[in-house]
């Protein structure tokens, strides 16, 4: 990922509206306005598999499934675009999602992993999001952050296997890694 502007929030806001950046992959970090990593085939089939897992499960749930879309972290000026997010069920047209509407983030990780575990990690910790994994394709395992504490999580584990992975905002809800990737 490298680094194609500094702007302000709103400009970059307004230039995205306005298609300003045509297909590109783009996040805004902390006034820059990065430009992402391609999406390889394994990172697609991950989303898409974390995609119709999460809609089985949150069924009759107050929760949306956001699939790469951007959530605000306004503290720290950063829109990131997390591969899922199940955040308060409500509209969102007239505003993004805030850390407060989150219950839980998800990134894949195939070419990204150094930055989903390191400075993704750190601003999500910043903004308070009290649940965030990150799937590493490769591993494969689901690596959990939990309980931010300033820019870090008090809580991190591997997670591999069939062993269960349960949302903190949903405990009744299980994951088993094993399951993203049987074919």
């Amino acid at each position: 990922m490298s680094t194609i502007a500094q702007v302000s929030l709103e400009e970059y806001e307004r230039m995205a509206a306005a298609g300003g950046f045509g297909q590109r992959r783009l996040e805004y970090i902390r006034g820059e306005v990065r430009e992402m990593s391609p999406k390889g085939d394994r990172h697609e089939d991950m989303v898409d598999c974390l995609e119709e897992w999460s809609h089985e499960v949150v069924r009759g749930k107050p929760v949306r499934v956001r699939v790469q879309n951007s959530i605000r972290l306004s503290g720290i000026l950063t829109l990131p675009e997390p591969d899922l997010a199940w955040v308060v069920r409500r509209r969102y047209s007239r505003r993004k999602p805030e850390a407060s509407d989150v219950y839980l983030l998800i990134e894949v990780a195939e070419t990204s992993l150094d930055y989903d575990l390191g400075e993704k990690a750190k601003l999500y910790a910043e903004a308070g999001i009290c649940d965030y994994w990150v799937v590493d394709v490769a591993a494969p395992r689901i690596v959990v952050h939990r309980h931010p504490t300033g820019t870090q999580y008090r809580d991190i584990q591997s997670v591999f296997g069939n062993q269960e992975i349960r949302p903190l905002a949903f405990p009744e809800i299980a994951l088993r890694p094993e399951s993203l990737w049987e074919e």
